[in-house]
Parts: C-alpha cells; sequence; structure tokens
C-alpha cells in the first residue's frame, strides 16, 4: 500500500537548511560578507565563533585582508573570499604580486582556508579606466605569484566581482548582452583568464538596485508570488527577479562563447530599513527575500536556463553597519545586529526558527501563455522565438536613464552638475521654463541626467559613478511600460 507523506513548508526548510546544506557544501555553499563600518562590532574572534557555532553559513567573504580577520577565522573551517583594494590592481600588474601574497595570504593560508581572490570591486561601476585595463594583467600576475609561493596556495582561485550595469540595455533573460563598449575590450579576456584558470565569474546580483526596470514590483523582486515573466524566445517563466539576473549573466557569458565559465554570486541581500519615503526596505521585504534566497541557493535547484546548477553565494551582509555613509538603507542591510541578535528571521541561525515562506517552492516551469490576445494570459512579445544560442540584442526598445533608487540629494546634485556641464539640455528645467516644476533636486536631476544620456547615446553614459541605471519607463510620464509586463 503506498503512502503519501505531506510535509510542513517549515519543516521542509529546516531539512533543506541541514540536509541539502550537508550534501551540497562542497559544490554550493550559502556564505555572508562580514562588513565592518561600524563602531559597536564584537571582536574577530567573537564573530568568527558566532559564525562557526550559530549560523548556516560556511564561507565568509570581507572587502580587505584584515589580518585580525583572517587570524580568527584559522582552523574553523569556514571559507573566506578576501578582496585585494581598487587602489591595488596597478601595483600588482607592475609587480607588486609577489610582495602583496607574502604579505595578505603567505602568513594565513592554508590554517585559514583562502578559497577566493576578488581583485577590485566593481572596477566598472567605479569606472576607473586604469583599474579597467589594469584588472586582467593584475590577474594574471597574482596568479602566477600563487604559483610561485608554493603548492599549497594552488587551490586559491583568483576572480573579480560585476555589479550589474554590465548588460546592454533593458531585455529578457536570454537576449541579455554585455556592453558594447567592453565586451570585447574587457569581458572577452577577464572570461579566457577565467577558464584558463577555472576560476569562477563573481557577480554581485542586486533585485533592490533593478525595481526601476521591473515597475517597482517589490513582491517579484522579493520572490512572493506573482504572475511571473515570461521570455519568449526560450519558453521560460520567471517567478522571481533574482532568476532574472543570474540568466541574464548566463546568456551574455554564452554570446561571448564563455557559458562554461562558473558562476558565484559576491553579494545580494536586503536592507529591512530605510529614508521615509523608501517602501521597499522594510523588514517584511527582506525577510522575504533572504529567507528565499537561502531556501533557494541550498537546495540547488538553479534557475530556469541552468537548472540544478549549484551556486556559492554570499549574502549582504552579517551586520548592520552604523557608520555607513549615504541613506539609512546603507546602515541597514545586516541580518544581525552587532550584539548577534537577529534583525528578522531568516532561516540563518542553525537552531533558530525557519522563515515564513509565502512562497516556499517558487518552482520555474517552463509554459505557454494562456491566449495571445486579450486576457489575463497576455505576456510581452520580445522578439521572434529564438534559440538561446547567440541572438542580437534588442535595438527597438526606448531607453531613459534614471536615478538607482535612495540616492542621496547631495549626489543627485553632482550628476545634475555633471550632465549639465558635459552637454546636457539643461534649459527647460531652469526657473520659469516648461520643465522647471516641481523644483526638486531629484526632478531636475532626472531630467538633464536623462538629456546627457540620449545625446551621449551609449548605456555607459548613464553610469553616473554607479548611481544612474537604464529603464524603459519614460520618467516623464506617469502610464509605466516595459519588458517586465507580466509581473
Amino acid at each position: 500500500m503506498n503512502a503519501t507523506i505531506f510535509l510542513n513548508p517549515q519543516l521542509l526548510f529546516l531539512l533543506l537548511t541541514t540536509t541539502f546544506f550537508h550534501l551540497f557544501s562542497s559544490t554550493a555553499s550559502i556564505g555572508v560578507n562580514y562588513g565592518m563600518v561600524a563602531d559597536n562590532l564584537r571582536s574577530p574572534a567573537d564573530v568568527a565563533n558566532f559564525i562557526k557555532t550559530k549560523t548556516i553559513f560556511d564561507s565568509v567573504k570581507i572587502f580587505d585582508t584584515n589580518p585580525i580577520v583572517l587570524q580568527a577565522f584559522a582552523n574553523t573551517n569556514i571559507t573566506m573570499t578576501v578582496t585585494v583594494p581598487n587602489g591595488e590592481i596597478p601595483n600588482l600588474s607592475n609587480g607588486g604580486a609577489a610582495a602583496w601574497v607574502n604579505t595578505n595570504i603567505r602568513p594565513f593560508h592554508p590554517q585559514t582556508k583562502i578559497k577566493y581572490i576578488s581583485v577590485g570591486n566593481e572596477v566598472l561601476l567605479i569606472n576607473d579606466p586604469a583599474h579597467i585595463s589594469g584588472l586582467v594583467p593584475a590577474m594574471r600576475a597574482l596568479t602566477d605569484a600563487l604559483r610561485q609561493a608554493g603548492p599549497q596556495f594552488q587551490d586559491i582561485k583568483v576572480t573579480t566581482a560585476h555589479a550589474l550595469n554590465m548588460f546592454e540595455g533593458v531585455t529578457v533573460p536570454s537576449l541579455a548582452r554585455f556592453r558594447v563598449d567592453h565586451a570585447k575590450t574587457f569581458f572577452e579576456p577577464l572570461l579566457l583568464y577565467l577558464r584558463e584558470t577555472k576560476s569562477p565569474f563573481m557577480i554581485n546580483p542586486y533585485p533592490y538596485f533593478e525595481l526601476n526596470v521591473m515597475q517597482n514590483n517589490v513582491d517579484f523582486a522579493v520572490f512572493r508570488k506573482t504572475r511571473g515573466v515570461f521570455d519568449r524566445n526560450t519558453r521560460k517563466m520567471y517567478s522571481n527577479a533574482f532568476d532574472v539576473l543570474l540568466d541574464k549573466t548566463y546568456s551574455a557569458m554564452l554570446a561571448v562563447g564563455f557559458g562554461d565559465v562558473d558562476i558565484v554570486i559576491g553579494e545580494t541581500g536586503w536592507p529591512s530599513l530605510g529614508d521615509p519615503g523608501n517602501a521597499a526596505a522594510t523588514i517584511d521585504n527582506a525577510a522575504s527575500f533572504n529567507g528565499h534566497l537561502i531556501r533557494k541557493i541550498v537546495s540547488g535547484i538553479g534557475t530556469p536556463l541552468m537548472p540544478n546548477r549549484k551556486f556559492d553565494a554570499s549574502i549582504f551582509a552579517l551586520f548592520n553597519e552604523n557608520q555607513k555613509p549615504g541613506p539609512l538603507a546603507e546602515k541597514n542591510w545586516g541580518l544581525f545586529q552587532p550584539d548577534f541578535t537577529p534583525v528578522y528571521v531568516s532561516g540563518a541561525l542553525r537552531d533558530g526558527p525557519p522563515p515564513n515562506l509565502s512562497n516556499p517552492d517558487f518552482t520555474v516551469v517552463p509554459r505557454v501563455p494562456r491566449g495571445r490576445g486579450k486576457g489575463r494570459g497576455r505576456v510581452p512579445l520580445v522578439n521572434n522565438p529564438q534559440p538561446v544560442q547567440p541572438a542580437p540584442a534588442v535595438t527597438n526598445v526606448k531607453k531613459f536613464c534614471v536615478p538607482k533608487p535612495g540616492v542621496p540629494d547631495d549626489q543627485l546634485q553632482r550628476n545634475l552638475d555633471l550632465a549639465c556641464s558635459q552637454g546636457a539640455d539643461c534649459g527647460p528645467i531652469q526657473p520659469g521654463a516648461a520643465c522647471a516644476d516641481p523644483a526638486t533636486v531629484s526632478s531636475r536631476a532626472k531630467y538633464a541626467m536623462n538629456s546627457f544620456f540620449r545625446i551621449k547615446g551609449v548605456d555607459s553614459a548613464c553610469d553616473f559613478t554607479g548611481t544612474g541605471q537604464i529603464a524603459t519607463v519614460d520618467p516623464s510620464k506617469r502610464k509605466k511600460k516595459n519588458l517586465y509586463l507580466n509581473v
């Protein structure tokens, strides 16, 4: 006689965060970013003991090579990702790699298990030409220095972390392509190096920072149940923004011939508190995003284009950091307060309560939408159906440059000043002109940034030191339409 057993979702989560976590620890890892921009944190030794004994995390990423932190994680069996500051990139590529290894790696590894070295962080977002051109030479020099240091250092992989300003325009996952100004000169040499060294392509996919291009659909961004996004080229349905961002990365890599390079997630997360007017940064949204994320990573279910793919992933961040500059949200990405109490229930505590997952399955299955005309089944026709293998990027979608959510007024003023001084048509936002009202920094910066972007005619003109992003929603119109219609 057959019997069917139905598991409570909370029990299922506990099973996943124990059984699955241990099953996939060699190929899939759930870790955390340990930032220290605060004046109220416990000692690194206390933090290392907390992570080892109280949490499910088996890896930690730091943003430097702090020797006190590296020593604290010795003999814990927790793997580490360390970071070379962007400013050190020229030094590494000009003969300084061996000295850097001798100072920052040799004294600690293998007692402290250093798994990845990230050379720089989000260099395209910072947009320093010397760092961009010197990155791959620096990575190669560092790899050579590790080889020369001895066999015990051969298991350390060298990579670099990327923000998602690396894509050309806004489109569905299968049509994502690297920016045309960097595809040949930057990404192809970088990916070739990663393939040769069997190192991963590290990305920082933050749905929080992509809200402008998905009609501010927070539910889709934090894994709640929605109607999803249908990619007509692959006939895949997407139930959450995280999968969209991972599959955009994979498609861009595949289009330049490097779909075989592994992908790891250096940072992702959600803030639990923001300034007045920031409706996205809430405890409920942060708990939903990170709770579902942990469940997704440890289950190993992959994405629509990468089914059953195992990912190393590090949540940002371990603690709320009270000294971080910028808007209030920047101080409130932590899973825990500095005294180790949870900010909310995320599932990160080994013996803690499971999170309340509103969408515990978030199963992604290919399906054909019902109907192509009227009714709820209608989906966007992005392009004629094509194979996943290289398809041209969408070029007939109107694009606009807008500020990212949460950019403070002082930065918006700098964007405004830059755009108006570099050729943007700022006459219409002068006092008494047609677009002068509302006379706020935010409104005027939006106009100037978009004018500058349209005059320059290239996606990179919307960078604004990482505070601008491309959208398909006209910021001057109230009615919003874009490619993320079916959410």
